[in-house]
C-alpha cells in the first residue's frame, strides 16, 4: 500500500490494474484526520472520532504529531506554543506527549502508528487480505532521524516500510513525469501543515 502520512490528514492507496486507487476508511471518507485521542475508559480513537474530541478533551487528543516526529525536545520550542496538549522530553531528550488518559508518555511514532494502523485496517478490509508492506511519503525537508522515526511508526503499526519517498517525488511519479525528458516541472504541495514548492 502507499500511504501519505500527513500533518493534518492521511490517505492510503493501492495499485489496482496498474492504476492507484484511494481506499475509503471505516467512516467512508477518502482522507483520515491524523488525530489520535485517548478516553478515560482506555479506548484509543483515531481519525474523525478523535478529531471530534479535540475541543472537548485537548490534553488527551494529539494532532499534528508529524511536526514533532524524530525531533529533539529542544528543537520544537516554537511548535509547542501552538498546541494545547503537553509536549515533553522523553528519556532520550526527544519530543513526546504527556497524555493523562494514556497513563504514560506517548512518542510521536506511537501516534503516527495509530493512524497507520487505521489506514492498514482500511486497506485490509478493501483488499480482503492481510497487508504487511507499505511505501510512505514524507516531506522533502525531513532529515534522517525524522525518516527513521516514520519507518519506526510503520513497524509499530505492523508494516514493513519498503521505502520512504519524498512527497514531491511521489507527486512527480504519479503523473509519469519520470518518463519525460528535457522538461522542468514545478511541484506545488498544498499541505495541511505547510505549503511547499519543489
Amino acid at each position: 500500500i502507499g500511504i501519505d502520512l500527513g500533518t493534518t490528514n492521511s490517505v492510503v492507496s493501492v495499485m489496482v490494474g496498474g492504476e492507484p486507487v484511494v481506499i475509503q476508511n471505516q467512516e467512508g471518507a477518502r482522507t483520515t484526520p491524523s488525530v489520535v485521542s485517548w478516553t478515560k475508559e482506555g479506548e484509543i480513537l483515531v481519525g474523525e472520532p478523535a478529531k471530534r474530541r479535540a475541543v472537548l478533551d485537548p490534553q488527551n487528543t494529539i494532532y499534528e504529531s508529524k511536526r514533532f516526529i524524530g525531533r529533539k525536545f529542544d528543537e520544537v520550542k516554537e511548535e509547542i506554543k501552538y498546541v494545547p496538549y503537553k509536549v515533553v522530553a522523553d528519556d532520550k531528550g526527544d519530543a513526546a506527549f504527556d497524555v493523562p488518559n494514556a497513563g504514560k508518555i506517548v512518542r510521536p511514532e506511537e501516534v503516527g502508528a495509530q493512524v497507520l494502523k487505521k489506514l492498514k485496517e482500511a486497506a485490509e478490509s478493501y483488499l480482503g487480505e492481510p497487508v504487511t508492506e507499505a511505501v510512505i511519503t514524507v516531506p522533502a525537508y525531513f532529515n534522517e532521524r525524522q525518516r527513521q522515526a516514520t519507518k519506526d511508526a510503520g513497524k509499530i503499526a505492523g508494516l514493513e516500510v519498503k521505502r520512504i519517498i519524498n512527497e514531491p517525488t511521489a507527486a512527480a511519479l504519479a503523473y509519469g513525469l519520470d518518463k519525460k525528458s528535457d522538461v522542468k516541472i514545478l511541484v506545488y504541495d498544498f499541505g495541511g501543515g505547510t505549503f511547499k514548492i519543489t
